[in-house]
């Protein structure tokens, strides 16, 4: 249990500290990669991105109670990489968006691996 704490608690504190700065970055972005055509796609993205954050804070306090939510998590990451290796593949996201989103690769794991090491809470 203590694992899944910790995991999920780093996860979401990384999560609040990287994102957290896009918020007033559209313009820097635009000027190194595409440029952003549709804020409303960005912030909605950035939103939904902040609002995982502060559910694997969540899952932190009581990994047990929570762990169904662990799988949530778990589709969060994998869906962003598919989503992530896909457009690399077809040559659209710069290097640097490749291989910081990749991180995620490891928090996907490492949510595996909670899940698989935390005891469904009692009934």
């Amino acid at each position: 249990m203590r694992f899944a704490t910790w995991v999920f608690l780093v996860a979401g504190a990384y999560g609040l500290v990287t994102l957290a700065p896009l918020y007033f970055l559209e313009g820097a972005i635009g000027r190194v990669s595409p440029a952003i055509t549709h804020p409303e796609y960005f912030y909605g993205y950035l939103s939904a991105a902040m609002v995982f954050q502060v559910m694997f804070l969540v899952i932190s306090r009581d990994p047990a109670r929570f762990r169904p939510f662990m799988v949530v998590a778990m589709l969060e990451k994998f869906t962003w990489l598919a989503a992530l290796w896909t457009l690399a593949a077809q040559g659209r996201v710069i290097g640097s968006t490749l291989a910081i989103g990749s991180v995620d690769f490891v928090w996907g794991v490492l949510f595996v691996v909670a899940y698989i090491r935390t005891k469904p809470a009692a009934a």
